[in-house]
């Protein structure tokens, strides 16, 4: 089975993370946090960077390695490095996505999360938790 290795940053303003829905694909309409493929020699960071810079226009802080996922989906196995991070301006742009919504902890739950992706929101609520 083939792997692939991508980054994902899951946002965080106050006690909200950042949230994107695919526009296209095989899961289309599914929630994610944004991120993407890690290009050849590329460090997690590095790429993680890149990837939100491509896709929102912006620019992040990585705050902490939140987790690694290992998930088999059904024609490849995700690697994903997750990161917790924070916008370093506030300006956004959806450049490949087709909506994004900021959770709150009780609304985490309130959209249909890509399978790999849920696998975090227990550990991401907790982070939420912390910090009160």
């Amino acid at each position: 089975m083939k792997t692939i290795e991508v980054v994902a940053a899951i946002i965080r303003k106050d006690d909200k993370i950042f949230a994107t829905q695919r526009g296209y694909g095989e899961w289309k309409d599914w929630w994610e946090f944004p991120g993407g493929k890690m290009e050849e020699g590329e460090y997690p960071e590095e790429a993680l960077k890149r990837e939100i810079n491509e896709e929102l226009s912006t620019s992040i802080s990585i705050d902490k390695l939140l987790y690694t996922v290992d998930y088999d989906y059904p024609k490849f196995h995700l690697t994903m490095h997750c990161y917790m991070c924070s916008l370093l301006n506030d300006a956004l742009h959806l450049n490949e996505h087709e909506a994004a919504k900021w959770l709150s902890r009780e609304d985490i739950h309130s959209v249909k999360w890509l399978p790999a992706d849920d696998i975090l929101l227990p550990m991401i609520i907790n982070e939420l938790n912390k910090n009160e």
